[in-house]
């Protein structure tokens, strides 16, 4: 198996349906061996059956990103039970609900403090603290999306966080490259989980990508992880520094997919229809 006698950390599993949970089963099927956290009380409560899935019983462990103290006593719980890790998935984002509407112009400092914060420094936090436990072929993985390279209506302030955290990957991988330590991001197609669900029109999103990407489909949670998978096993050791799409092609448009009548006048093809 791809991941056995892997030892690693997922942070940002909220439910089964999240990116991070496709990652960590992923993870979990090719052999890997596994702690994840929780935010506090009440996700403790919800994600537990999902940690006994993950076999993660003994190492569910409490981390709230915007409290230093916590990634230390992290650490300090991975060093005790694991000794040294292989890999570790940061799937944390989070920006006010004022930062996902209205005009961009708009957001206040705080807001923007507190997406730049949770969305992007803690990556750095996470990965400063736990480098003395890493292993001298490891890998960690974050997941962005294509809102931080192009305008997408009601990302607003998350599309920013998402330029500075793919930014952030290329020079963490740099930086860590020397210590044996890769570093990479997803970028997955818009998926519905419980982060999709505060931002604005999102099935209309869903319909949108599922029209106009290569493959005429939307992605699902198994391919992203099998996809976080490779790139947290040794077949993607000479991988760093990428931002690896996982989203049927989209990416790759310059044009909506469109259709023309018998009068010369475009349609949007959804599903290869013209509506």
């Amino acid at each position: 198996m791809l991941m056995q006698g892997k030892k690693g950390i997922v942070l940002g599993i909220a439910n089964k349906k999240s990116i991070a949970y496709g990652i960590a089963k992923a993870c979990q099927e090719q052999g890997a061996d596994m702690a994840i956290t929780f935010l506090n009380e009440r996700f403790e409560k919800k994600l537990a059956p999902v940690a006994q899935e993950l076999g993660c019983e003994g190492r569910f462990y409490p981390c709230d990103v915007s409290r230093p103290e916590e990634i230390k006593a992290l650490k300090e719980s991975l060093e005790r039970d694991f000794g040294k890790i292989d890999f570790i998935v940061h799937s944390i984002a989070f920006a006010p609900k004022e930062g996902l509407s209205g005009r961009f112009s708009d957001i206040s400092k705080e807001a923007f403090d507190v997406a730049m914060d949770i969305s992007v420094y803690s990556l750095i936090e996470i990965v400063k603290e736990l480098k003395p436990i890493l292993s001298d072929n490891s890998s960690v993985l974050t997941l962005s999306y294509y809102g931080g390279v192009k305008y997408i209506p009601n990302y607003n302030l998350m599309g920013v966080a998402k330029a500075a955290l793919e930014m952030t990957v290329k020079y963490l991988a740099e930086d860590l490259g020397k210590d044996g330590i890769r570093v990479n991001a997803i970028s997955a197609g818009p998926i519905k989980t419980l982060a999709a669900a505060g931002i604005g029109d999102f099935a209309f999103m869903l319909k949108w990508n599922e029209a106009h990407a290569p493959m005429k489909k939307n992605v699902t949670i198994k391919e992203v992880g099998n996809s976080g998978m490779y790139l947290l096993s040794d077949l993607s050791s000479s991988v760093t520094g990428e931002i690896h799409y996982v989203d049927n092609g989209y990416n790759i448009m310059g044009m909506p997919a469109v259709k023309f009548d018998e009068e010369g006048k475009p349609h949007i093809a959804w599903n290869g229809e013209s509506r």
